[in-house]
């Protein structure tokens, strides 16, 4: 399936459908273990599937991942705050 397929369903809709093809994963990785599977591709096209439809869900719900500004943004803050703790705790001790 293509993404265009997924981004026109509401998300409820894609979370049922994730829902779906997680079952659809589990059953063929069964097949799989037990030599009943003729093509062992169908993992990989249902993880992307569902990597699509987690795509388009996060793309209609506003989460969007971070950049590499905010992450670096956000380790040199959480640097700052543990050179604080760390200057606090030696003012204790000290």
């Amino acid at each position: 399936m293509k993404y265009a397929d997924f981004s026109g369903l509401a998300v409820n809709e894609i979370q049922k459908k994730i829902g779906q093809l997680r079952g659809e994963i589990f059953e063929v990785r069964m097949k799989n273990s037990l030599g009943q599977l003729s093509n062992p591709m169908e993992i990989r096209s249902k993880r992307r599937d569902i990597a699509r439809l987690k795509t388009a869900a996060s793309s209609k719900t506003g989460n969007k991942p971070l950049s590499k500004a905010s992450r670096a943004d956000r380790r040199e803050a959480a640097t700052k705050a543990n050179l604080k703790s760390a200057a606090k705790s030696k003012a204790v001790k000290g």
